[in-house]
């Protein structure tokens, strides 16, 4: 049984993956802290719950935060008595391929969402991730990631927004009633929600102008649905398109090493 750990800068999922579909998915905050021994409990109290009664010999792990792997890879070790896959290490392949600056680092998370689009939908894609950053993410027509856009997340916004600000206050994103806002509150929620719409869109066109074809935007991240509901955005919302792409990238490895 194959787990699946995408460790982002504010939370990690986990997801256990059967070879078929995925049996249960979880999250947690991202904490350098937690040890090895708190990710077991945490994920036993969880199978246990949900009746999950299986056994883990597979783990591959996407992560940003490298700080947060070495547990990761004790508990692999320590409790499930595997050398997990890390994607962006030499010794961990991809099926496609990266073609960026010489030297240029690019995120896991970003090849991994890379090699989800290019197994369900083929090439000529924009891939927009909804997380802590929201990132555009490019692949090209044989699926080779080719670069993209980092634009800061959603929420980091709204909190940048209420720290240089002290009279703006913490507000929750929503679709407001009308553009022109009346109160603070409704102003900061069209500021963001349309001018995010207008990021979308713009980022978005002006890929297509420069790829000079037609492509097609896949969307995941939480707040995918939220900005759907405004204006036709994405052709393609999928909830679960980092954790696919573990398990494309797991199946590759299986099949080449």
């Amino acid at each position: 049984m194959l787990l699946t750990i995408d460790c982002g800068n504010t939370n990690t999922g986990f997801a256990i993956w059967d070879g078929t579909s995925f049996l249960a998915s979880w999250r947690c905050a991202t904490q350098h802290q937690r040890t090895a021994d708190e990710y077991y409990v945490w994920l036993q109290t969880l199978m246990h719950l949900h009746r999950i009664d299986v056994t883990i010999t597979d783990v591959i792990i996407s992560s940003t935060v490298p700080r947060v792997v070495l547990n990761l890879r004790v508990l692999c070790d320590r409790y499930f008595d595997t050398r997990p896959y890390v994607v962006g290490k030499p010794d961990t392949l991809l099926p496609v391929d990266v073609r960026v600056d010489a030297g240029t680092q690019v995120g896991p998370d970003r090849l991994v969402n890379t090699v989800a689009g290019w197994d369900r939908h083929g090439g000529d894609l924009i891939l927009v991730d909804f997380g802590t950053a929201t990132t555009f993410d490019v692949v090209d027509t044989d699926g080779a990631y080719i670069g993209g856009v980092i634009a800061p997340g959603v929420n980091l916004s709204l909190e940048a927004l209420h720290m240089a600000a002290a009279a703006l206050p913490h507000v929750d994103i929503t679709q407001p009633q009308r553009v022109i806002g009346t109160n603070t509150v409704a102003c900061m929620q069209s500021g963001i929600f349309w001018g995010y719409v207008g990021l979308i869109k713009e980022t978005s066109a002006r890929i297509r102008a420069e790829r000079g074809r037609a492509m097609k935007t896949v969307a995941t991240g939480g707040l995918a649905p939220l900005f759907q509901q405004a204006e036709d955005l994405f052709d393609s919302y999928e909830e679960d398109l980092t954790m696919h792409g573990l398990t494309v990238i797991h199946r590759f490895n299986k099949e080449n090493t």
